[in-house]
């Protein structure tokens, strides 16, 4: 799994930061999610591929390769 992130659609709802903390964290002064991983190891796949189905700013992208 490869995880990318656009910084330009992210709104800082922080949902993703709430589900993966290992993954996703904030930028402190605007709360634009900072990608901490982009290869998650396999037992945090469902929770990160949750993360990107709530994002309401759909600024989180997983590709199964990679």
């Amino acid at each position: 799994m490869k995880v990318t992130v656009d910084e330009a659609k992210c709104c800082g709802a922080g949902t993703c930061v709430m589900l993966a903390p290992d993954v996703f964290d904030q930028r402190d002064d605007d709360g634009i999610v900072v990608l901490l991983d982009e290869h998650p190891g396999e037992g945090l796949h469902g929770v990160v591929r949750e993360a990107a189905s709530v994002c309401p700013g759909v600024a989180i992208s997983v590709s199964e390769a990679g």
